[in-house]
C-alpha cells in the first residue's frame, strides 16, 4: 500500500486530465473553474511524484509525453469508476437497500430477468444490482449476497436452495433441416454441432444416452454461453443442444425447431445460494421469499 503522500489527489487528476484535451492550461482551468497558475501547479506536483515529465512544450504549444499516453489511460479509469461509484451511491434514498445477486449471464436473461417484474413495487426500499460473475467465492468474500448457480448442491459456508432440474434438447433453425427426415441422431453431425463452453460432454452424452456413439461429438465451433449458441443455431450455423426452458420463446414462435426428439435430463440443477450467516437478513430473507413464489406460480 502506497504512503498517503505518495497518491495524488483527484483535484491534481482532474487537472491533468482536461489538460490532456485541451492541450492548454488556460483552457483546462476555465473548464475546472480554476486559475491557469492552480492547474498548472497541479500538474507539476504530479509530475514530481511520477517522476516523469507528463508534457513538453514544443514551439509554445504543450505536447504529451509517452509517459502522459500511458498514465493517461490509467487516470480515466480512474475518474470513471469514481464518477460511477457517485452516481451509484445517490441513486439511493438513505433508507435502500442494495442486494447484490450474481447470475449465469444467459439464465439471467432468459429465467431470472421476467421473473423480477414487481420486485420494485412490493420492495421499494431493495435495489437490485444483478452481476454476471460466477466466482466461486464472491458469497463468502461478501462481493455477493446471493447466487445463483448451476451443479450440484453443496457449497461450503452456504444455504443452497434447489429450483429446479432441466433437460438438453437439440435445436435448429427451420431452414437447416434437410427435406428428408432423419433416421438416428447421429445424422445431426451433418448439420454442425455447436459446442457449449461450460458443458463439453454434453453432445457425447446426450448421444451415448441412446446408445449412440459419434466421432465428431466434440467437433464444432465453441462458444462461451448458451446465448451465443442459441443465436448461432437461429442463423443457421448449427444444431445445438441446450435447456429447454431457456429455448422456449424461439421454439413457440417457430425461430427454433427440434430435429430430433430425444430430451436428456441433466444430473445437476439449478440452486439460489447464500451465506449460511446470512439466512435471517431481510433483504436475503425477502428474495429467497420472492423467488420460491415464482417457482410455485410460473
Amino acid at each position: 500500500m502506497l504512503n498517503k503522500r505518495h497518491l495524488p489527489s483527484i483535484t491534481a487528476l482532474q487537472c491533468f486530465e482536461a489538460v490532456t484535451r485541451h492541450l492548454s492550461f488556460t483552457r483546462a482551468a476555465e473548464e475546472l473553474n480554476l486559475t491557469q497558475s492552480a492547474v498548472s501547479k497541479q500538474v507539476a506536483q504530479l509530475e514530481e511524484l511520477l517522476q516523469h515529465l507528463l508534457f513538453l512544450r514544443v514551439r509554445r504549444r504543450l505536447q504529451m509525453t509517452p509517459a502522459g499516453d500511458l498514465y493517461l489511460v490509467e487516470v480515466r479509469k480512474i475518474l470513471t469508476q469514481v464518477e460511477m461509484s457517485t452516481h451509484y451511491l445517490r441513486s439511493y434514498g438513505g433508507e435502500t437497500e442494495v442486494l447484490r445477486v450474481s447470475t449465469p449471464s444467459t439464465f439471467g436473461a432468459r429465467w431470472l430477468v421476467p421473473r423480477l417484474k414487481g420486485w420494485r413495487l412490493r420492495h421499494p426500499s431493495i435495489h437490485l444490482d444483478l452481476c454476471n460473475e460466477q466466482e466461486a467465492d464472491d458469497l463468502l468474500q461478501g462481493r455477493s449476497d446471493l447466487a445463483f448457480y448451476f451443479g450440484q448442491g453443496s457449497r461450503p459456508g452456504t444455504e443452497c436452495l434447489k429450483l429446479f432440474g432441466e433437460e438438453l434438447v437439440p435445436v435448429c433453425a427451420p431452414g437447416s433441416l434437410p427435406d428428408t427426415p432423419f433416421t438416428d441422431p447421429t445424422q445431426l453431425t451433418d448439420l454442425v454441432l455447436l459446442q457449449n463452453a461450460s458443458r463439453p460432454q454434453a453432445w457425447h452424452d446426450w448421444f451415448d444416452s441412446q446408445g449412440y456413439q459419434t466421432e465428431h461429438s466434440y467437433h464444432g465451433p465453441r462458444f462461451e454461453t448458451f446465448y451465443m449458441c442459441i443465436r448461432a443455431a437461429q442463423v443457421g450455423c448449427g444444431v445445438a443442444l441446450l435447456p429447454r426452458f431457456l429455448v422456449e420463446e424461439e421454439l413457440a414462435d417457430g425461430k427454433l425447431v427440434i430435429p430430433w426428439q430425444h430430451a436428456m435430463p441433466s444430473p445437476d440443477a439449478y440452486y439460489l445460494a447464500y451465506p449460511e450467516h446470512a439466512a435471517e437478513v431481510p433483504k436475503v430473507r425477502d428474495f429467497v421469499k420472492w423467488m420460491l413464489e415464482q417457482i410455485d406460480n410460473p
